[in-house]
Parts: C-alpha cells; sequence; structure tokens
C-alpha cells in the first residue's frame, strides 16, 4: 500500500463561501417563489428548485475537513483508498469520503492519547466524540515494566520509553489491523529478546555481541547499547506498519522482588572483597617498603623470625577494622 497526498483539494474556504451564499439565494428564491405563485396561481419552477436545494444542499458539508499542523487524515470512498490529506488547512474533498483511523479508539500509556468527552447541557449525557485524525507528531510510547530473566536466568523488571511518529499513513492504517496495539506488542517483544542477551552486572564468560568472544557488556553498565539494540530491532519490525522510531530508552531497571534483597547482599559482599583486596595490596607493598627502608640505613638487624613477626604485626595493624592498641616493651627485643 503506497501513500498518496491529496495536495491540490486546500479549496474548503471557498467551496463554504458559495454554499453559505447559494442557501441564501435559496432561500430569497422560496420567499419570491411563493410570492409568485400567490399571484399567479400556479406551481413555480424557481420554488420547487430552491425548496429542493434548501433539502440537499447540506450534502457538501460533510467534505470540509479541517486540520492543524502535523495531522493527517487517510480517505477512501466506498471501501478504496483514494489518497491522504496532510497538513494545515480547510480542505474540501468528496462528501462521501470516509476518514479511517482503526486505532482511534486506543489509548495507551503514552503522550497523545487524551480521550475528550464534552457533555450536552440539553440531554445530560456524555457525548464520546472519536477523532479519525491521525497525529504525525513525535509521540512517546511508555509501557509497562516487563519482568524479564536476563542471560544468566535471574529476574530483571525493566521498562522502556520509546519516542515514534507516523511517516506512511497508508501503510499505519492499512497494513496492520490497529498500529498502537501493534506497536505496543512489538516493544514489549523486543525488549524481552534482547534483555535474554544480557546480564544485569558484568559477569565472567558471557557473549553479548554474539562474536563467541566473552565481553564485559552488562543491562546497568551498557545501557545505551542496549536501547540502541531495541531501537533497531523494534524499527525492524514496525517498518511495515509505517512507523519511524526515533528513540529508545531504559527508564527502569532493577532486580525482581523476590531475589533484590539476596542480590544486595551479593552486591555488598563483592564490595567488601573488592575493598579488603585493596587494603590487602597497600599494606603489603607498605611492609616491603618499611623492610627495604631498614636494610638501605641499617638502622637494625633483624633475622627471618624477628621480620617474619614485624610483618605479621604490620598486617595486623594495617589491615585491622579497629584501631591498634599498641604494647610498648622496655626489654630488649632479643
Amino acid at each position: 500500500m503506497q501513500e498518496k497526498i491529496l495536495s491540490k483539494r486546500k479549496n474548503g474556504m471557498l467551496v463554504l463561501i458559495l454554499t453559505v451564499l447559494l442557501y441564501i439565494a435559496a432561500i430569497v428564491g422560496v420567499i419570491f417563489g411563493a410570492i409568485q405563485m400567490e399571484k399567479n396561481g400556479g406551481v413555480s419552477i424557481l420554488f420547487i428548485a430552491s425548496l429542493a436545494y434548501i433539502c440537499i444542499g447540506w450534502i457538501v458539508i460533510p467534505g470540509l475537513k479541517v486540520l492543524k499542523p502535523q495531522e493527517a487524515l487517510v480517505l477512501t470512498l466506498f471501501g478504496k483508498y483514494i489518497g491522504t490529506l496532510k497538513g494545515d488547512g480547510f480542505f474540501f474533498v468528496n462528501p462521501f469520503c470516509t476518514a479511517v483511523n482503526p486505532a482511534a479508539k486506543t489509548k495507551l500509556n503514552q503522550s497523545g492519547d487524551v480521550t475528550t468527552a464534552p457533555t450536552s447541557p440539553l440531554q445530560g449525557v456524555n457525548v464520546q466524540t472519536v477523532d479519525k485524525r491521525l497525529s504525525l507528531k513525535v509521540m512517546t510510547l511508555n509501557n509497562n515494566k516487563q519482568k524479564i530473566n536476563d542471560c544468566l536466568g535471574n529476574p530483571v523488571e525493566i521498562g522502556i520509553a520509546v519516542t515514534w511518529r507516523i511517516v506512511d499513513t497508508a501503510k499505519a492504517v492499512f497494513n496492520v489491523d490497529n498500529f498502537k496495539e501493534y506497536l505496543s506488542l512489538q516493544c514489549d517483544s523486543a525488549l524481552r529478546n534482547i534483555v535474554r542477551l544480557y546480564p544485569y552486572d558484568v559477569a565472567p564468560i558471557v557473549d553479548t555481541t554474539g562474536d563467541g568472544i566473552a565481553d564485559d557488556g552488562s543491562l546497568r553498565g551498557s545501557s545505551e547499547i542496549v536501547a540502541g539494540r531495541i531501537r533497531d530491532e523494534i524499527q525492524a519490525r514496525v517498518s511495515e506498519a509505517g512507523i519511524e522510531i526515533l528513540e529508545a530508552r531504559i527508564t527502569n531497571l532493577a532486580y525482581a522482588t523476590e531475589i533484590a534483597a539476596v542480590m544486595l547482599q551479593r552486591q555488598q559482599a563483592s564490595a567488601i572483597i573488592d575493598a579488603r583486596r585493596m587494603i590487602v595490596d597497600g599494606a603489603v607493598g607498605m611492609v616491603e617498603m618499611a623492610l627495604e627502608k631498614l636494610n638501605e640505613k641499617d638502622l637494625v638487624q633483624l633475622d627471618e623470625e624477628r621480620k617474619a613477626a614485624m610483618v605479621s604485626n604490620l598486617l595486623v595493624v594495617l589491615c585491622g577494622n579497629r584501631d591498634a592498641q599498641p604494647v610498648v616493651n622496655s626489654g630488649s627485643l632479643y
């Protein structure tokens, strides 16, 4: 289905003015026709023609279409697609044309989906209006959070926001049943396919790129790369629906509630181990430097047993969690 733009239909104001003038002329014709019939006593052609126009002249009114900037209207005539009105203006088309928008009543968690329900003061009931115009503006779809297992099998809660717009109105209306629901479903499917390729945190021996080489990709550390792959995945799926995906962003990322506490303890343990490793490395370096300085300046001669005792005491002082409690020895070291 190829989109056809109806660009030479911006004559709605002319048709409206002409219709109003013809109605005024028809009313005047009815009045003068009635006077003529009363005088002559016969049937007046002017009266019949004017009355007939008053009865059927309104047929052109449904053909008047008003569009605001970044709006479009897909038109069919007796089931056949005849074209799309795009851009702001006052248009006139065949009065028997029908506007088509299968997603007009679909409301998703996205920008632009605002339900208008004006109230009729005469009847006291809500009148639901259905707008068949398509919005060509950039819109944002924020689907609900999903619980997905990462590549290590850990359940992760993740949500994305997808920025999109319609670029081909004919494909959006006729190639899929409901382009909003189709987009939402493809976003969920693409998110699930990409997330299951990555671990939440960096894990050893995990290939996230598919090249057979382990890398350090993760959902938390490679969010830009993950979002880009999600965008490409969605775009490949919705191109047939005339939709362009501009951007995809991760809006929520966390472990599922059932394992969040355990994973927090794991992260804390990993942080403690890393901190201890750094402390030990620094302490060993300081002990080595102290022994070298003592030997270099020949301040004291220590045998291997005394060196071992000194190293042990320094490591206890440097690696301990609490402040050291020194013991002063006033006697001989030996």
